[in-house]
């Protein structure tokens, strides 16, 4: 028991602080470039919209484990109960449709022909917020039967189910309510997944033969440094690519361990690793496509502009 909540607290100190750090500083950087910037990039506000729901996904995982590994059982409550895990599984949606939002776009900017990818192109800064909005609104309806049957253990016979997470149970619900919600939660995935393939599909073909013009280019002695366009597909796509891996990896191994209905310590590790990898890996692989943004000096001087844009100017007394 002790070994399994030292690699449980591992895994979650391992995950969730970098995390939320790269998150937090992802989220400033493009929150000081969408404010200071004289023209206001749709890109920007998605990134931030993704920085802040990976966020959220990383502090309310974190907050459960907590409560969980000290046994404050009382903490949360009932209200505190609907809440995280209302939350949680909002976030994760919201993660999901933002990176497949993030895709599209891209393909959308990189295109020079299609006609819908063109209408991409010409994306207001509003018209992505009325998009995140929807996105929103969408998670919350699909997430709203927590609210009813997620209650503590207070509230009910201990006996009579499992703990959903630390001490918050959830209730038996009808067959057509949970098939409902279920439904709705897999045609979500799916439409969203389809659109980050197709999308990605598209950029790789657009890298594939922008790396065949290079070779061109390079047999005639010419060198022809990738555009920033360039760089954040390849970003995109690498961070689509992990997207993928990990949820579907984080499904196979839940859907093993609720069909065995095993709580093997090594498995609940893994799906632990697997749930909070994503949020905590992309804020650095958007980062790390950015080599200036990495620059100590460049780094501190952002802060430095964005704090003090934030902050008030002191006058000095006569």
């Amino acid at each position: 028991m002790i070994g399994s909540n030292l690699i449980t607290g591992t895994i979650l100190l391992s995950l969730t602080g970098p995390g939320i750090g790269g998150n937090f500083f992802l989220l400033v950087k493009h929150v000081h470039i969408f404010v200071m910037g004289p023209k206001k990039k749709p890109i920007d506000l998605i990134l931030i919209h993704l920085a802040f729901a990976n966020a959220m996904t990383l502090c309310i995982r974190a907050l459960s484990e907590v409560i969980s590994a000290f046994h404050f059982s009382n903490v949360l409550g009932n209200f505190g109960c609907k809440a995280t895990i209302y939350l949680r599984r909002v976030a994760r949606g919201l993660s999901i449709c933002t990176t497949c939002l993030l895709t599209v776009v891209q393909a959308g900017t990189i295109s020079p022909r299609i006609t819908f990818q063109r209408k991409l192109k010409t994306w207001t800064a509003w018209q992505v917020l009325s998009c995140l909005l929807f996105f929103w609104i969408f998670n919350f309806f699909i997430s709203s039967n927590l609210l009813h049957y997620i209650t503590t253990v207070n509230s009910m016979n201990r006996s009579e189910i499992g703990p959903y997470i630390v001490s918050c149970y959830l209730l038996p619900s009808k067959q057509v309510v949970r098939w409902l919600f279920l439904s709705l939660m897999a045609l979500r995935d799916i439409i969203f997944q389809s659109l980050m393939g197709w999308s990605s599909g598209y950029m790789a073909l657009h890298l594939y033969n922008h790396h065949k013009r290079v070779l061109y280019l390079q047999s005639f002695r010419f060198t022809k440094k990738a555009s920033p366009e360039i760089r954040a597909t390849q970003s995109t796509l690498i961070l689509m690519t992990c997207f993928l891996f990990f949820y579907w990896a984080d499904f196979i191994f839940s859907f093993y361990i609720g069909s065995t209905l095993k709580n093997d310590s090594v498995m609940l590790s893994i799906t632990l690793f697997l749930e909070l990898s994503y949020a905590s890996v992309s804020p650095f692989i958007l980062m790390g496509r950015d080599s200036t943004w990495l620059t100590a000096g460049t780094f501190t001087e952002k802060l430095r502009k964005v704090f003090s844009a934030l902050t008030p100017p002191i006058t000095k007394g006569i």
